[in-house]
């Protein structure tokens, strides 16, 4: 699909988008943050290059869908601003994805972190 727009306008939009997300969502804001402290802990026990890909793999994989499960909110909203039930449904699973994601990067982290965290100095 050929843009209309120049690639600094796309960036653009894109950087907008980034910007609503930080000011407007609650959960992208905690999801942020729970990366910076698993990275700043990663820069403490010392990740190997391997671990370090696994930690920016999960943490960018969790952001991307929240962005997703945002934008697809906004849409169902746009589209039926009634409650309705294939509506509730749209966003419910969207928002499981997100749900999924994290559980799995807990579960990550605690096998990237927990081993260097026992035998901490």
């Amino acid at each position: 699909m050929e843009s209309t727009h120049s690639l600094t306008k796309s960036f653009q939009f894109a950087f907008d988008g980034l910007k609503t997300a930080v000011t407007k969502g609650r959960n992208f804001r905690i999801q942020i943050l729970v990366g910076v402290l698993a990275v700043i802990a990663g820069v403490i026990l010392k990740l190997s290059f391997a671990e370090w890909l696994d930690l920016v793999i999960v943490i960018t994989l969790v952001l991307i869908l929240e962005l997703v499960n945002t934008s697809l909110e906004a849409i169902v909203d746009l589209v039926s601003p009634e409650v309705r039930e294939k509506a509730k449904v749209a966003k419910d699973v969207a928002a499981a994805t997100v749900l999924i994601a994290s559980a799995g990067s807990v579960i990550i982290g605690v096998l990237l972190f927990l081993p260097k965290i026992l035998t901490f100095p």
